[in-house]
């Protein structure tokens, strides 16, 4: 709901038409459609204690799911650069951030992510599945799923580990820079006043994006042989429903913009009915 209540207040109110909240609707587009595919079937499987699900619907969960997951990454990385552009160069913002570039911006998030999908969806379709059937997640996560599988799969495990390049690791490395310079540049401001008024425009930001990628690191990164099924269920869980529903909260409420919006919008509503 909050999701589709920063999409909507971006789309409709003129004071929201900047980069950074275009950036921010078409990262609630993203969490909408990545909770979409996940939690429901979360829900079935607790309710039922256990469900069953076709291969076709495994590989679906799993491509869509890898999908708006790399998309939501590059989405963080471009929120990264969008205030590393308005900290470091705020004379040239306006100018170098324009409409091309937001919209070429977004559809290269995009257009990646699906892409990325076709690679895994090549390798995925190639599985065979001789037993057991039964995978110890609520959800069809890629490596789980691919563990169940009788297929020669080293070839799929390389594959997965060359997409985590372009996929996480350039993404961190590329937030990691833009933040070094927003830090010194922010170091460089003499008054202390004008240091946190700075920091407090990328804050939001540097939270989902510690967030999100720390509990991604822990899950695909470090090895999971020292840990058990049920700790990697409660990492999964914490990038599959906490953060998408920390996200909007962080930055509808440590936005001043939004809840300026909000609350004017509340204000009219209640003039409206008085009056009538």
């Amino acid at each position: 709901m909050i999701n589709s209540m920063i999409i909507v207040l971006v789309s409709n109110r003129p004071q929201l038409h900047s980069p950074m909240y275009f950036f921010l609707q078409q990262l609630s587009c993203s969490e909408i459609v990545f909770m979409t595919v996940t939690v429901p079937n979360m829900l079935r499987v607790i309710w039922l204690e256990g469900a069953t699900v076709s291969v076709i619907g495994c590989i679906a969960q799993t491509c869509i799911y890898c999908a708006v997951g790399t998309t939501e990454c590059h989405l963080l990385t471009v929120m990264s650069y969008d205030r590393y552009l308005a900290i470091c160069s705020p004379l040239r913002y306006t100018t170098i951030m324009n409409n091309i570039l937001q919209n070429s911006l977004v559809i290269y998030c995009w257009v990646f992510g699906l892409l990325v999908t076709q690679v895994h969806l090549s390798f995925l379709w190639q599985l065979q599945f001789c037993g057991p059937h039964i995978i110890d997640h609520f959800f069809c996560d890629l490596v789980p799923f691919v563990e169940l599988s009788c297929s020669y799969t080293k070839e799929l495990q390389v594959e997965i580990l060359i997409m985590a390049i372009p996929t996480m690791l350039i993404p961190i490395i590329l937030i990691f820079l833009s933040y070094i310079c927003v830090f010194i540049t922010i170091l460089g401001i003499s008054s202390t006043t004008g240091r946190k008024k700075t920091f407090s425009t990328c804050s939001s930001h540097l939270s989902v994006v510690t967030v999100f990628y720390g509990t991604m690191i822990a899950i695909y990164t470090v090895p999971a042989n020292g840990r058990s099924l049920t700790l990697n269920k409660f990492i999964a869980l914490l990038y599959i429903v906490i953060t998408p529903l920390f996200n909007p909260f962080v930055y509808s409420l440590r936005s001043k913009e939004i809840r300026s919006v909000i609350g004017n919008l509340f204000k009219t509503k209640g003039y409206d009915n008085t009056k009538k």
